[in-house]
């Protein structure tokens, strides 16, 4: 199958995993499949909040947590995608300030992406990012401050390449910063999944 043909299936996240490797491949040097994907995760995330779901039973809850109790030593945390790493916090006493690293590996015209949180004691902080390739056309990535049970918050806009972005939000314990792409100006809310996300700070 032509990996042209991917796209939707690989919004939905409906690939095998050998197939998202090689549509991951191919998404890095094809900017219209880049532009079909921002389209068709937009269309997804409306229709996540365009119906309203039932309440569940109030018994279900108690059996769900039973039966997790019960396989809790077969339990093992998954990713979702391969290419997202697990953070790194450091602290940083020259600076007064926290560090939370993350670094990307993506074969996109074999760089390294890196993003490094910085967040100050008063919760003030800036996002370093090197090796991000522009964003496409008609589009900006945008940075969001997440706090824990909230809705995000937009922190900031970037056009890509090697940046330092001072977040407009502040940092609440406990919240992670987020990256996006988003239509040129940004948005109010995330219109697609993000690509980065940090460590809760």
């Amino acid at each position: 199958m032509d990996a042209h043909d991917l796209t939707a299936a690989y919004a939905l996240d409906a690939l095998s995993p050998d197939e998202t490797e090689a549509y991951e491949r191919h998404l890095s040097q094809c900017e219209e499949c880049r532009e079909q994907l921002a389209e068709l995760n937009e269309t997804a995330a409306a229709l996540a909040f365009g119906t309203t779901a039932p309440a569940p039973p109030a018994r279900l809850r108690a059996s769900i947590l039973d039966a997790a109790a019960a396989e809790r030593s077969n339990v093992v945390p998954l990713l979702r995608r391969r290419w997202v790493a697990r953070g790194l916090a450091v602290a940083a006493a020259a600076a007064a300030c926290i560090v939370v690293g993350l670094a990307v590996s993506l074969s996109q015209s074999s760089q390294t992406r890196t993003f490094a949180l910085m967040v100050n004691p008063d919760r003030t902080a800036s996002l370093q990012i090197t090796g991000l390739s522009a964003a496409p056309s008609g589009k900006t990535y945008e940075a969001w401050v997440i706090p824990a049970h909230r809705a995000p918050q937009p922190a900031g806009l970037f056009s890509g390449g090697s940046a330092s972005l001072r977040l407009r939000s502040t940092v609440p314990k406990n919240a992670v910063v987020a990256v996006t792409v988003e239509p040129a100006g940004g948005s109010k809310l995330p219109t697609t999944k993000p690509f980065f996300i940090s460590p809760p700070a």
